[in-house]
């Protein structure tokens, strides 16, 4: 796994390497950045944006956020060593100011989360949890997103979650056995 593009392209991630745990693909990845980049239904730019990466795992999406020029990054993530080999990333780069951690379950977080407003949202889940639509619920009635803003989650190819009252979705893309689902909250 390695930083596709911007300021630290090349940089490669470490990552966990066990079953309970799937990093993005850099070839994923790098799709999205593409949606995010090129794509007439997104309205924002990753530069000088805050980013939540919820479910972040080793932290490859926000690292790549980073990279690119993101004005604010949060990390989410709850799990011990996941978190050990996201410092470790980070540590890979100079500019570590704006980059909050946070090592709480993501509904303790999103709880205590009232003043902050983000543009990017990514969701990584495992793909046996469904908590995360709760999740969402919590960030549309506390309104923590901007008014220009795109949620990204990803999800295993087949999956049937249901979005209405959540979220507006522009546009899913499948990826081996990803999917991406790119919206906004209605």
């Amino acid at each position: 796994m390695r930083i596709i593009s911007g300021k630290y392209k090349g940089k490669s991630i470490n990552f966990i390497k066990n079953t309970t745990t799937r990093p993005l693909k850099d070839s994923v990845k790098e799709n999205i950045f593409n949606i995010l980049a090129h794509s007439p239904e997104v309205k924002i730019k990753v530069e000088n944006s805050n980013v939540l990466d919820l479910y972040s795992g080793v932290g490859s999406f926000g690292l790549e956020c980073i990279s690119r020029g993101a004005k604010k990054i949060t990390f989410v993530e709850k799990n011990k060593d996941a978190l050990k080999i996201l410092k470790n990333n980070l540590l890979k780069l100079s500019n570590k100011k704006n980059i909050e951690l946070v090592n709480l379950s993501i509904e303790n977080y999103l709880d205590k989360d009232l003043d902050n407003k983000h543009e990017i949202f990514f969701l990584d889940p495992p793909f046996s949890d469904k908590m995360f639509l709760k999740n969402l619920e919590t960030i549309k009635k506390n309104k923590l997103y901007c008014n220009n803003h795109i949620v990204i989650i990803h999800r295993k190819k087949g999956s049937d979650e249901n979005f209405e009252d959540l979220l507006s979705i522009f546009k899913i893309k499948l990826y081996g056995r990803s999917k991406i689902i790119f919206g906004h909250f209605t």
